[in-house]
């Protein structure tokens, strides 16, 4: 990786809590009783009060509109694309290969047709829009570009953004298990530039693994964009969410570990396994301490008890998910660009370092949970990204219910 770039929130989008709930009720769609189940989500979010959303979203109604989207899109993406050329240096006749996810919206042109019109890309570029492919869709990006360039000559150039549009979105309805979107999806993206010569590059990706467990009904549901009784569209989130992206962890890391653990952990993690053969797995699985691979990690902000419980499931420490917490405080859950700004606070706080490593966890629908492993080459010069402006303000306490 030769480095990245994460699109940088203006105040004038900012959405405090206050103001989130009044929008909510001045607004007849939503019954007092949403209202109410609103507020008590926000309060037990994680989420503070300088998280962002799209201009169409301060309206009342908030406008859903295709022009509206539009824009949000290309103020993020563009953004983040200008960050990242102009940190890199690099021109844009030099991309040889385009990869784009978003998951919710997906307009025609594509968005890899929106990019190659801004910024005049050869006509010979390789390009590919993923959609639909949920929160994990960055690092499914990331490997799709590292497989193009495998084949693609050397020293090519791949650029991967990973965003998701909000304007659009918008759930207008009264069921519960949908309203939780509105309250944790905030809007951010990152662009991120790949290429087989490391003469410049920052970051070495060593391993992609990808897990998927949508063969199973509960997996694919529990993540799923549907009509309400209404007629209003959003995403419905089951309350076996968390247990199906425990067991889809547990399958990507019994994939990872082999690939990254020390011979140390890996004996112990087989011996566990044939003991539970043997005994009718009637004792505990070993859970590999992964703490031995990496330095950092970077688990996907989608939620107080996303972080919760893979804290709890790799027995992390507070400041190995201070990343995680922190992001979901000041940015809310960007979907697939949240691990780009958990990468961004570590490097921001001054704690990377040559040849440590990078653990990236990412889950999605379908069910989906993704993994990355990289290892520094050269750390960030300075705090210069998202977090330039805020980050001597944290970490911050994050307290279980926030009264404001």
């Amino acid at each position: 990786m030769v480095d990245y770039a994460c699109f940088r929130t203006s105040p004038n989008c900012r959405v405090p809590f206050a103001t989130f709930l009044e929008h909510s009720r001045v607004w007849p769609g939503f019954e007092e009783r949403s209202v109410r189940f609103m507020t008590r989500l926000l309060e037990r979010s994680g989420l503070g009060e300088e998280t962002c959303l799209p201009y169409a979203q301060h309206y009342i109604p908030p406008s859903r509109d295709l022009e509206s989207s539009r824009a949000e899109a290309e103020l993020i993406i563009f953004s983040a694309i200008d960050d990242l050329l102009a940190k890199t240096g690099i021109s844009p006749q030099d991309i040889d290969i385009l990869v784009v996810n978003c998951s919710l919206f997906a307009p025609t042109p594509s968005f890899t047709d929106m990019i190659i019109n801004r910024y005049k890309l050869r006509k010979d570029v390789r390009n590919v829009h993923l959609s639909g492919m949920g929160c994990s869709a960055g690092l499914i990006s990331v490997g799709l570009a590292r497989n193009l360039l495998q084949v693609a000559p050397k020293g090519a150039h791949a650029l991967v953004v990973s965003t998701e549009t909000i304007t659009p979105n918008y759930y207008m309805g009264q069921e519960r298990a949908m309203l939780l979107p509105n309250c944790l999806f905030r809007m951010g993206g990152a662009a991120v530039l790949l290429s087989t010569n490391g003469a410049k590059a920052r970051f070495r990706l060593a391993r992609v693994v990808r897990t998927l467990t949508g063969a199973q009904d509960g997996a694919y549901h529990c993540v799923y964009q549907e009509e309400d009784g209404r007629g209003n569209v959003g995403i419905n989130l089951s309350k076996d969410l968390m247990s199906i992206a425990g067991d889809a962890l547990k399958a990507n890391i019994t994939a990872m570990g082999p690939l990254v653990l020390p011979a140390s952990e890996q004996l112990l993690f087989a011996l566990s396994f044939m003991a539970r053969k043997v005994l009718s797995g009637r004792i505990k699985p070993y859970i590999p301490d992964f703490r031995t691979a990496f330095e950092h990690f970077c688990i996907h902000a989608g939620g107080r008890a996303v972080i919760d419980e893979l804290q709890r499931s790799l027995t992390l420490s507070d400041e190995q998910v201070e990343a995680s917490r922190m992001t979901l405080h000041r940015f809310g859950n960007t979907s697939s660009s949240s691990l780009w700004y958990e990468l961004a606070y570590v490097e921001a706080k001054g704690r990377m370092r040559k040849g440590d490593r990078v653990w990236m966890i990412g889950f999605g629908s379908g069910f989906k949970c993704n993994s990355a492993a990289w290892e520094c080459i050269r750390p960030a010069a300075n705090a210069d990204g998202p977090w330039a402006t805020c980050i001597h303000r944290y970490p911050v306490d994050i307290p279980d219910v926030l009264k404001h």
